[in-house]
């Protein structure tokens, strides 16, 4: 919890900063309050949530963009103002970094999405006639001949490619695993093909 975490952490010279999203006693209680010296408080609309945060008032009066009270860890309550940074003035910073140099990508990360999508370039997600096989209008038939023809076995590989939804994708994939011709996923979802072309048509005469 919240309130093991802090206490921890400053028993440990632990640094941590909390950001709640409202200032609630239900949140922000008395002994997270008191493992949590050093707080800030922006704009607030009402006294209560003031001394919520603070305990004591003040916040309420505060202007916005920046404006805020920080109260240290005696518990003296200074008035400070953070720098206000315009959407324009960080796109000017963007592009700087920019120019300073050319990203580096992963490409292994997108490298299998583009490969699906470049051999979707010539029109039909699913081509009977380039596999040299009988038109089928079974989707786990279309399904094990693109595993077995691409060497990829995931179920959004086979939804992209059979275009239906994840649902049925996931019933072809676990049918494929029951029948031998797929092992189970690993962590990243992708499963090991367990036979070959020739075999699984072997199998289907």
């Amino acid at each position: 919890t919240i309130q093991r975490l802090a206490q921890m952490a400053r028993a440990a010279g632990i640094h941590v900063v909390l950001a709640t999203q409202r200032p609630s006693v239900d949140v922000i209680t008395g002994t997270i309050k008191a493992n949590f010296p050093t707080r800030i408080s922006f704009q607030v609309t009402s006294k209560i949530d003031s001394r919520t945060i603070l305990g004591e008032q003040g916040a309420e009066q505060l202007l916005g963009q920046g404006d805020m009270l920080y109260m240290a860890g005696g518990g003296r309550i200074t008035r400070v103002h953070g720098p206000f940074v315009s959407d324009a003035e960080v796109e000017k910073v963007v592009a700087h970094l920019k120019t300073q140099g050319r990203p580096q990508y992963l490409e292994a990360v997108t490298s299998e999405e583009e490969e699906g999508a470049a051999e979707g370039e010539d029109g039909a997600v699913f081509d009977k006639s380039a596999m040299g096989q009988a038109e089928s209008d079974d989707p786990y038939d279309q399904a094990v001949a693109v595993v077995l023809r691409d060497k990829k076995a995931s179920t959004s590989y086979i939804q992209r490619r059979l275009q239906i939804g994840y649902n049925r994708a996931a019933s072809i994939m676990e049918r494929m695993e029951n029948e031998g011709i797929v092992g189970p996923a690993n962590h990243a979802g992708k499963r090991e093909i367990l036979v070959e072309t020739g075999r699984a048509r072997e199998d289907e005469d």
